[in-house]
């Protein structure tokens, strides 16, 4: 049975008066800043779903894959660098400066809990890894979709972190699941705040929001760059390859290492999900100096089996010269570059 609660909050009279002063705001939507498409109608939905029950098997590894625990010590520790630990998908935590910084949490089983079919994580237990974690000095949410913000991971964060900073819009959902609202601070496209001497903006992306049938593009989407005086981070966010790449890497690069959305694509919906090659092509134009591939290996959203998000990222890369890493899920990490080859992926079946 489905529960409401996971629909999160109906936009409020509050939020529409916020979402008049926003730029990227039609009056109705937000949008983005090219027309975005999906190629999905009555005549394509029958041929989806037909592909969607008859190649399942790829789509997923024939065994759970076991996430790293987590070492607090190693994590924690004062060496000299930012580190960090992805854990599927796009869960990705960030330990910079002395400052514990956690990006959309999602640990949660399943990526579509009010779909009949479900998504079910690649992993098992991911939920009950965050009571091993410490308290974060700040969460932040690209966007409002089920695979990006989870009500059961929020239930689990929510005394554990006192600064959440989100897409313009999300704070209704928060609110919703007991989050104060004096935590919570909102972001419009290139909207930036200092925080503990990390200057942190949200920069735009070609994607949509959404959590119901009525709110589809009621909140916006982007993603984050976090700057020091000696440390630049990119977190593309979900979407489709468009011109904002650029323009992120003219205003705010060069990039130390930047973490690049690369899976649940098909010709469908490009438009708001990049092909691994233009994930690296993304990457080298935002001028990222290591990249790291995410939003793969923990959902099964599309069509593709589940490796072929970073065999075609390693390939393209590789073809292009750009340096890239692929951490296994839970492994602490960190900006350098050259580092030895791990691929962890091609030994599970």
């Amino acid at each position: 049975m489905i529960k409401l609660s996971q629909f999160g909050n109906s936009v409020r009279d509050k939020d529409l008066e916020k979402f008049k002063q926003s730029d990227n705001w039609d009056g109705d939507k937000f949008i983005n800043l090219s027309k975005t498409t999906m190629d999905i109608n009555l005549s394509t939905i029958p041929k989806l779903l037909k592909q969607n029950f008859t190649n399942r098997k790829e789509r997923r590894p024939k065994e759970p894959i076991e996430v790293n625990s987590f070492d607090s010590e190693k994590f924690l520790s004062a060496e000299k660098g930012p580190k960090f630990i992805w854990y599927g998908h796009s869960v990705l935590m960030i330990h910079i400066n002395g400052v514990k910084i956690l990006i959309d949490p999602m640990f949660g089983s399943d990526a579509a809990p009010i779909s009949p079919i479900g998504s079910k994580r690649f992993s098992d237990n991911t939920l009950s890894i965050i009571d091993s974690l410490p308290n974060f000095d700040a969460i932040l949410i690209t966007h409002d979709h089920y695979d990006h913000l989870d009500l059961d991971s929020i239930k689990k964060l929510k005394n554990k972190c006192s600064k959440w900073f989100v897409a313009l819009g999300v704070s209704r959902h928060l609110e919703q699941w007991g989050v104060a609202s004096s935590e919570i601070t909102e972001f419009d496209w290139w909207d930036n705040i200092n925080f503990e001497g990390i200057k942190i903006t949200f920069t735009p992306s070609r994607h949509f929001s959404g959590r119901g049938l009525f709110d589809r593009a009621k909140s916006l989407w982007g993603g984050w760059v976090l700057k020091t005086d000696d440390h630049s981070i990119y977190w593309s966010g979900d979407g489709g390859y468009d011109n904002h790449f650029e323009e992120v890497g003219q205003k705010l690069g060069p990039f130390d290492i930047g973490f690049m959305e690369c899976g649940q694509y098909n010709t469908h919906w490009h438009q708001i999900h990049m092909f691994p090659e233009e994930a690296v092509k993304a990457a080298i134009v935002s001028q990222t100096k290591l990249a790291i591939p995410v939003h793969w290996g923990a959902f099964a959203l599309a069509l593709h089996s589940w490796t072929d998000p970073v065999e075609r990222f390693t390939r393209e890369a590789t073809h292009k010269g750009l340096s890239f890493y692929i951490p296994s899920p839970g492994e602490i990490f960190n900006k350098e570059r050259n580092k030895q080859p791990n691929n962890w992926w091609k030994e599970i079946e």
